[in-house]
């Protein structure tokens, strides 16, 4: 069931609860585009790791009012507000893809309020020193990212938008013909992706572009926060081959934030944080865990810095 809080400001803010409603408290915040509804465990996959998921809309994606100007570090006051109104003292936090930097905003601005937070397939700040930002990217998340014209970039994100309403299989297509490797094709064929995928980005994209717009553009903004101040223990994972978030990011990230553990995986790309949420989630509530160990030990030793 969806629910609503507002917010400073006056904005509402949508979110959902689900798994084991006694079990470790955990955020999952979703790509760029994406939505509170997914991809996520199945229920049965949450209650055997013991997670309570919480789950919410960036500002301007599904049920949540747009915030203008938001940057990365903004989305650590409303995961407090969802944390206040759920009576949270303490939670973990995984944020996949878009979603992996706002997750280390809340590591790094949250306190002691994070137990632990993971990063999948995240990308590194746009201004990170001696990193080549769009190295190994693809064309598509390139020329998005590199669009510095906001009406033009607004126009184009909301043109798609709009065709993902009218057929949310649309996003599918689009990704399927933008040259994916082999380990991400055989995850975004599967049958139940696919319909995970279309219902996440449909509800995205239910009143429009705004909060994919937003996201592109606070992820090439300044994120007013700096990685090295994170203190809470942190996983940082990606699949080797992934041409969306380049694992260089990760590895960059890695040598930012003390004691983090970095997990490259060979043979896995940018989908492939699917199949390894439900391990990410079980490193977030005991990383000494037999699935907490399998992701952070899933690694290919020489990329690691």
């Amino acid at each position: 069931m969806t629910r609503e809080i507002c917010v400073a400001g006056n904005r509402r803010v949508a979110f959902e609860v689900g798994g084991s409603a006694d079990g470790t408290p955990v955020f999952l915040l979703h790509g760029t585009p994406g939505s509170r509804s997914g991809p996520r465990p199945r229920a049965s996959v949450l209650y055997r790791l013991g997670i309570r998921l919480v789950s919410y809309d960036r500002p301007g994606y599904g049920g949540s009012d747009p915030q203008p100007g938001r940057t990365v570090a903004d989305a650590a006051a409303d995961i407090q507000a969802i944390a206040d109104e759920l009576e949270l003292d303490t939670f973990g936090v995984v944020g996949r893809s878009g979603g992996g930097p706002h997750a280390l905003a809340c590591a790094a601005l949250l306190g002691n309020r994070v137990s632990r937070a993971a990063c999948l397939v995240g990308l590194a700040p746009s201004d990170a020193e001696d990193l080549d930002w769009y190295a190994g990217m693809s064309r598509s998340n390139t020329e998005e990212y590199k669009n510095g014209n906001i009406p033009e970039l607004r126009a184009q994100i909301s043109a798609l938008a709009e065709r993902i309403r009218e057929d949310p299989e649309q996003m599918l297509n689009d990704l399927l013909k933008d040259d994916l490797v082999d380990s991400d094709e055989s995850v975004v064929r599967d049958v139940a992706i696919q319909r995970l995928l279309t219902n996440t980005y449909q509800e995205a994209v239910r009143k429009g572009g705004d909060g994919w717009v937003d996201d592109v553009l606070a992820l090439r903004r300044p994120w007013r926060f700096d990685p090295a101040s994170i203190k809470v223990p942190v996983l940082l994972w990606h699949g080797a081959d992934d041409v969306f978030s380049p694992a260089s990011h990760t590895l960059w990230l890695a040598q930012q934030i003390q004691g983090s553990v970095v997990a490259v995986q060979s043979g896995a790309a940018h989908f492939s944080a699917f199949e390894v949420l439900p391990s990410a989630l079980a490193w977030v509530k005991d990383p000494s865990s037999s699935e907490g160990l399998r992701i952070q030990n899933a690694h290919q030793p020489a990329l690691l810095p």
